[in-house]
């Protein structure tokens, strides 16, 4: 029997962060223009997004995992087979810690990115991954600007630390949606977490990416406004935390 090898795209934003898109237009998408079999929603600092698009997995044919992208002390860190949201503001070891304490996987996102160089404002774990036990590290994301911190995480990942390789869009728009993908063995949502288990999962990029790269620069002023509405709920959010 021939080995069959699937599709995932591991970081994607929607409406209930700083996306553009709703969920249903996600899901639609991914079903009709995309030949992914499993998305990830990774939202900052929520995960009522990916929950919602959960629930519209068997009404779309699209397997999804509930993930979160977290706000760390030291950077972005997303959480994937998430059960509940991680709070932002903690260390990175912490926030691991309770992406682990949920049977959750964690992920190190764009691990080079420079917040200050793009629209983006990326915070990048950096150095940091030396002191964190994450369980994958994400070589790939198809970010505009990212060309040269896909580079070193690419060296970082040759260095053999035991870790999984995951490539994701960090999609705002529907276009970006499937650019950058997560390669693994079966189809399914359980056989993607198998294969990042198995450290056999691929980082691969997808085409389009200047078309991509020009859609974001016309929508930049409204990914903009979508971020600082984000930032000030993320703000009240590590309040929360701070006050408990």
């Amino acid at each position: 029997m021939k080995e069959v090898w699937s599709k995932a795209d591991l970081h994607i934003h929607s409406d209930h962060s700083d996306g553009l898109a709703t969920i249903p237009e996600i899901m639609e998408h991914v079903a009709t223009r995309t030949d992914l079999k499993v998305i990830a929603i990774t939202d900052h600092n929520t995960i009522e997004g990916a929950l919602f698009a959960q629930s519209l997995s068997d009404v779309y044919g699209v397997e999804v995992v509930v993930g979160e992208e977290v706000s760390s002390r030291s950077g972005h860190i997303i959480g994937l087979w998430l059960q509940e949201a991680v709070p932002p503001g903690l260390s990175a070891a912490e926030t691991v810690a309770a992406i682990q304490e949920q049977g959750g996987i964690a992920v190190i996102a764009h691990p080079f990115a420079n917040r200050a160089f793009g629209p983006f404002g990326l915070e990048s774990v950096g150095s940091a991954i030396r002191e964190v036990a994450f369980h994958a590290l994400e070589v790939y994301n198809s970010s505009p600007y990212l060309v040269h911190a896909n580079r070193l995480a690419a060296k970082a990942f040759a260095g053999g630390q035991g870790i999984a390789a995951t490539g994701g869009s960090d999609a705002h728009v529907l276009q970006a949606i499937g650019k950058g993908y997560t390669l693994f063995r079966g189809t399914t949502a359980a056989d993607l977490r198998k294969s990042i288990e198995n450290l056999e999962t691929r980082a691969e990029a997808g085409r389009g990416g200047l078309s991509v790269a020009l859609r974001y620069a016309f929508l930049y002023p409204k990914i903009r406004r979508m971020q600082a509405w984000n930032w000030d709920r993320c703000k009240a959010a590590k309040q929360v935390v701070r006050n408990r």
